[in-house]
């Protein structure tokens, strides 16, 4: 089913076989002598014109070059070619070019449908990860837009270490319902006024396990359960409720850790009022590397120094 041609070095064929034929979708006495700008629009028969130039300078093939063709009754053809110099009996004069093509549309508009799934069902999990974060909200109302607030700070500092792509969007969904085993907790305990008993603290802990709980079974294509598990993981071990350290937290645990750290002090809390930029700042400068990722602190340290944070 491949098409083979050749044409010129103005680009006009001069042989082809069947198969090219039924592709193009024109009969044989008309494609003959036709030229890329008969069959593409202006823009696809320049580019067209630059593949060719570039493997008559250099000599070497044009590998699995995609373009669009439009048929004689007006369809519109993905084609895949791979062509190269066509030169004379005595192989020494370049008199133009020969090549392979294959029909990809249908390929294409797989892949586009593939991608249109993949899009919808990025956004069935985004509502998903958004309901999740309301409920959490709901019950506790004095840290209401918190997860949000963290989800955009981990995001930038993320973006600062030059995260990928598909991990940052892993980071940012996790981020929202870090908290999300906090409704497991007592409303009493989330709201009171007064500082923690050391016994309402040790409640208060089970959140991280509890929301690891809640996610574990769910199939995400990121490790969110593992990301909201680990977030309340430091460095030296002394964190909850794992005692994990260094090397055994993911790097996205200690970005969102960071994240978390910092918004909730400049954050008002039922039992305290604000601590400001400032002294959230120079909570992570003092434990760098203690309880911190140094170069998650340094990021984040680089966006508020650039005023780049989403905290004013």
């Amino acid at each position: 089913g491949e098409g083979f041609y050749e044409v010129d070095i103005a680009g006009n064929f001069t042989f082809f076989n069947n198969a090219l034929c039924r592709i193009w979708g024109y009969p044989r006495e008309e494609l003959m002598g036709m030229n890329s700008r008969a069959y593409t629009d202006k823009q696809t028969a320049r580019k067209l014109y630059q593949a060719h130039n570039q493997v008559y300078r250099t000599g070497e093939p044009g590998r699995l070059f995609d373009y669009e063709i439009i048929q004689k009754n007006g369809n519109k053809k993905v084609i895949q070619s791979s062509f190269t110099l066509l030169k004379d009996a005595d192989g020494k004069t370049i008199i133009g070019f020969r090549g392979i093509v294959r029909d990809i549309t249908e390929l294409k508009q797989m892949e586009k449908d593939r991608q249109k799934s993949l899009d919808q069902l990025r956004q069935s999990l985004e509502a998903t990860i958004h309901a999740m974060a309301v409920t959490v909200e709901l019950r506790d109302p004095y840290t209401a837009g918190h997860q949000r607030r963290v989800a955009d700070l981990a995001y930038a500092i993320a973006l600062e270490m030059n995260l990928e792509e598909s991990r940052l969007t892993g980071l940012r969904m996790a981020s929202t319902i870090h908290d999300l085993g906090k409704i497991s907790i007592p409303s009493e305990i989330l709201t009171k006024p007064t500082k923690l008993t050391y016994i309402e603290f040790e409640i208060v802990k089970t959140h991280a396990q509890a929301g690891y709980d809640i996610l574990k079974d769910i199939d995400f294509p990121w490790p969110i359960a593992r990301i909201v598990h680990e977030h309340h993981e430091r460095m030296d071990g002394s964190g909850y409720p794992n005692g994990l350290k260094g090397e055994d937290i993911l790097l996205e645990s200690k970005i969102l850790t960071v994240a978390d750290v910092v918004e909730a002090m400049v954050s008002h809390r039922p039992y305290r009022a604000a601590l400001g930029v400032e002294q959230a700042l120079g909570e992570i400068i003092k434990n760098r590397g203690i309880l911190y990722d140094e170069d998650v602190v340094d990021s984040c340290l680089k966006l508020f120094e650039e005023k780049r944070s989403i905290f004013e």
